[in-house]
């Protein structure tokens, strides 16, 4: 039988607001039946019985949060960033997604994926696939192996997209779409959710019946939303009777409220299109990295999150460059400093007790009591053994969780637990 009661000893961080980190250092976080059941600074006596993993001197922090990441193009990070999206798409994106047609192929590419996300950081995901049914799958069965818990998309796309790689009509992309979400019924950890990958590549034929599936199967929803300039003037050209581009979902129902949804990039949002989100939970997933790679520009995140907006964080593979949450956070802070700097001292930079909680609570919201040690919440946690960062002086916990962050050092990893049930750990 699996254990799912236990103490885990050591630094204990985690948020509670975005204001503040709750720090306990040499303190005890209680897991019972795969939650949370308290931090403490002494350990109650009714919890002395259970057994308890000594980590002693290292940090332990909530499982990261990955919202928004595109499994095959993990293959080819790293290159090709010398063009602005739309250009990218087709000259790298489109072809490298092509090639999982071949089952061969990405099976061998799926492995490489899931194999680093089961060692990252990170315990719960958003990911795109493409829009091969039987890859999809397959990227599924990968990812339930490895323990971590996360939503999985079969990408929808019938419209200005290569014609290999464009389904032949919103019919064929509605029946594929379905049969997939029949056959991914049987996994524990994987779920599914409706992906359109973004308006230009969906007709509005293809958008409604992607909502009448949602609505039948209660699905969440990801996409992407006014990530580039040139995409935005596209997507008024396309639809002309929409006032934003948040408008093209929402017409259909797939733009929060009733349809959990996340919205990836949104660094070009306008008003009205922010007050729709503000006000229909929509989830934002703020990827700093790839806005960066691509010319798309520093989102607004700290004027989403004094707002009250749901707000976390995006790998964003391959137009970031990594898995590593830790690098998402520092890259966030860096890319707020450089747009309050340059472009708008209105909006002051974000602090890291804020990227730590977009990176954890923040963005584990989108999976419910996810990304805390408050009680009651799904537990969740990775252990950091910062022992080979040597200094010259005794550090605090919220300093070498700083370092951590800036560092992105994932050598550090010594142990990860998703709902109170080990991935691995240090023997």
């Amino acid at each position: 039988m699996i254990m799912k009661n236990y103490v885990f000893k050591g630094n204990i961080c985690y948020s509670e607001s975005r204001e503040e980190l709750c720090i306990t250092e040499n303190g005890y976080a209680v897991c019972e039946d795969g939650r949370c059941a308290g931090v403490y600074d002494t350990l109650p006596k009714e919890y002395e019985t259970l057994p308890c993993y000594n980590y002693e001197d290292k940090i332990i922090i909530p499982g990261l949060v990955d919202l928004h990441v595109h499994a095959p193009q993990y293959a080819f990070r790293g290159m090709g960033m010398d063009l602005e999206l739309i250009d990218w798409l087709n000259t790298h994106t489109f072809v490298e997604e092509a090639r999982y047609g071949d089952l061969e192929y990405a099976g061998e590419a799926y492995d490489i994926f899931a194999e680093d996300l089961k060692n990252s950081a990170t315990t719960r995901a958003c990911i795109f696939a493409t829009i091969h049914t039987q890859a999809t799958l397959l990227l599924m069965e990968k990812l339930e192996e490895t323990g971590i818990k996360a939503y999985v998309g079969k990408v929808n796309m019938d419209r200005n997209s290569p014609e290999y790689l464009c389904e032949e009509s919103a019919e064929k992309s509605e029946k594929d779409t379905e049969e997939w979400l029949l056959k991914s019924q049987g996994f524990k950890n994987i779920k599914p959710v409706l992906t359109p990958r973004f308006t230009p590549s969906c007709t509005d034929e293809l958008l409604e019946r992607l909502s009448g599936l949602q609505k039948k199967y209660g699905l969440p929803v990801q996409s992407h939303l006014s990530e580039n300039l040139d995409e935005i003037d596209w997507v008024k050209e396309l639809c002309p009777g929409t006032s934003h581009y948040g408008e093209t979902y929402d017409r259909y129902g797939l733009f929060g409220n009733s349809c959990p949804t996340i919205m990836a990039h949104c660094v070009h949002c306008g008003e009205e299109e922010t007050e729709l989100m503000r006000r229909q939970g929509v989830f934002i997933a703020h990827c700093p990295e790839s806005n960066a790679n691509l010319s798309s520009g520093v989102a607004p995140v700290k004027r989403y999150l004094e707002k009250g907006m749901k707000v976390g964080l995006g790998t964003d593979v391959a137009a970031g460059s990594s898995l590593s949450v830790f690098k998402a956070m520092a890259l966030a802070v860096q890319c707020s400093k450089l747009r309050w700097r340059l472009y708008d001292q209105s909006v002051v930079p974000l602090t890291m007790e804020e990227v730590f909680f977009m990176a954890t609570k923040g963005g584990g919201e989108f999976f419910g009591n996810v990304g805390s040690f408050e009680e009651g919440y799904e537990f969740d946690a990775v252990v950091l053994d910062d022992s080979m960062l040597r200094h010259p002086r005794k550090l605090s916990a919220k300093e070498r969780l700083e370092r951590l962050i800036y560092l992105a050092d994932e050598r550090c990893i010594a142990a990860k637990f998703v709902d109170g049930q080990v991935i691995f750990r240090e023997s």
